[in-house]
C-alpha cells in the first residue's frame, strides 16, 4: 500500500543522493522532497520516485506561480525537469528509471 508517509531513513538517502540540493535549482534553502509520478497516479515512495526539491520548485511542481521563475517555468516543466533528473541519474548508473517500485 502507498502511503504519505516516507520513512525518514528514505528521506535522508534522497537529500543525500541529490547532494543535499534542490535537484533543479541548485538552492540548498527549504528542502523538501516530492513524488515525480504523484501517489494518486500510481507512483511509490521508492526513492526512484522521489526528488529533492527547494519549497519554490516544489511549490511550482504543485501548480503555485512563482513570480520571479521566467514563464516558462510552470507544473509541466518542473514535472518534465524531475523526470529527466531521474531517467538520466538512473541511465548513468546503467539501470532503468522506475518510479512505480515497491514500496
Amino acid at each position: 500500500m502507498i502511503t504519505a508517509n516516507i520513512p525518514n531513513s528514505v528521506r535522508r538517502s534522497v537529500y543525500r543522493r541529490d547532494g543535499y540540493r534542490c535537484a533543479l535549482c541548485d538552492s540548498a534553502t527549504g528542502l523538501q522532497i516530492h513524488h515525480i509520478v504523484h501517489r494518486s497516479e500510481g507512483g511509490s515512495n521508492h526513492p526512484q520516485n522521489l526528488i529533492t526539491l527547494c519549497w519554490k520548485c516544489h511549490a511550482v511542481a504543485h501548480g503555485t506561480r512563482m513570480p520571479e521563475y521566467p514563464e516558462y517555468v510552470d507544473r509541466e516543466y518542473i514535472e518534465q525537469a524531475c523526470v529527466e533528473y531521474a531517467a538520466d541519474f538512473y541511465a548513468e548508473q546503467g539501470r532503468p528509471w522506475y518510479p512505480f517500485g515497491d514500496d
